[in-house]
């Protein structure tokens, strides 16, 4: 167990830790006394109908959640929903490698699944909040990953999902461009095998992982268009370095791993023996489907295929040359074709 100040409330707050107790994993290990970290906005109506669960992405936490998707007259609005904001497991705020403590904690923290998650999220919004359905399941990247084994896992509970920029399953290639940034770290002598003093001795590979999120997370007219530029930086080395690397630079290392390993597994299909359309044949929810045009980590075509398999869904493509991490809101219009798409969401009948 180490302390890391990035992960705060100074710097992620306000939030509420709830414990739910000891928590069994899909690949045999347990959580004792696994903490949420949950920020909630909004009340719950008295029909509790009007519940929105928003599962985090890797890296993200539920500040830049709040900061992107939520707000007044935004589709994601405080004034209609309750908005629930969970960290994921291993994200640092949540139960993690770095703040469980000795012997169970760093290196020895055991493996989680995304399915580990959404039953975490599961127990929280049944037993905390005394939820039997939830209006929406929203999320990007590992927050798709969730919102798609929300609504197979729980398809009575979802009434609208929106996975944004992931896939129900993971694909190969995705797999093996996750494999290089866990090389990226892992690569650095300071990470020890896990077992470092502190999260800023792995510098150098979290540098490296850095650059590797310059490379496929933002799209190649990005660069063409001098992006880096029209957002304030000089250059794309003054980019990598001030942006992605102080971004990334203060994070945890085996966090980072943590949740590397179970993105790279993420994979609805388990449910019902690798049968990927089985699985989404499950999907009950309203679902939008919403891929980032120029995402080079889940291209369209592989969402595509994944929406043609799920029930009345739909496909509703984001236009922006910011490619995956356009999930950070860097395109304002982003933003407005992602309220547009979920207000329409919300609006429909299920």
């Amino acid at each position: 167990m180490i302390t890391n100040s990035f992960y705060s409330q100074d710097v992620h707050g306000p939030y509420e830790l709830h414990d739910i107790g000891n928590f069994d994993l899909e690949e045999g290990g347990r959580l004792r006394n696994c903490q949420l970290a949950v920020a909630t906005h909004g009340k719950l109506n008295a029909a509790k109908d009007n519940a929105i669960l928003v599962p985090t992405w890797y890296s993200g936490t539920n500040k830049i959640m709040e900061q992107v998707y939520v707000g007044p007259g935004r589709a994601l609005d405080p004034e209609k929903y309750f908005i629930i904001i969970v960290n994921q497991i291993g994200g640092g705020l949540s139960t993690s490698p770095h703040n469980t403590p000795f012997p169970g904690g760093m290196a020895n923290f055991p493996k989680v699944r995304i399915g580990d998650d959404v039953r975490a999220q599961h127990r929280l919004v049944t037993e905390k909040f005394g939820l039997s359905s939830l209006a929406l399941v929203v999320g990007g990247s590992m927050g798709a990953q969730q919102t798609y084994e929300w609504a197979v896992r729980y398809p009575d509970m979802v009434k609208r999902a929106a996975p944004i920029a992931g896939t129900a399953r993971n694909t190969p290639h995705d797999f093996l461009y996750t494999e290089t940034l866990i090389e990226a770290i892992i690569s650095d002598p300071a990470f020890k095998g896990g077992n470092y003093g502190a999260s800023s001795d792995v510098h150098a590979g979290l540098l490296r992982h850095a650059k590797m999120w310059g490379v496929m997370g933002w799209s190649t007219e990005f660069y063409q268009q001098n992006r880096p530029a029209q957002l304030g930086f000089s250059s794309v080395d003054d980019f990598v370095i001030n942006f992605l690397g102080g971004y990334f630079g203060v994070m945890d290392p085996n966090d980072l791993l943590c949740m590397a390993w179970k993105w790279q597994r993420g994979d609805v299909s388990r449910h019902t023996g690798g049968d990927l359309k089985a699985a989404l044949a499950r999907v009950k929810a309203k679902m939008f489907v919403m891929p980032i045009s120029h995402d080079m980590f889940f291209p369209v075509a592989d969402c595509e295929a994944e929406q043609k398999l799920v029930p009345g869904s739909e496909l509703r493509l984001i236009h922006t040359i910011d490619g995956h991490l356009g999930l950070f809101g860097t395109d304002p219009e982003y933003a407005k074709q992602v309220d547009k798409h979920l207000t329409e969401l919300l609006a429909s009948a299920v």
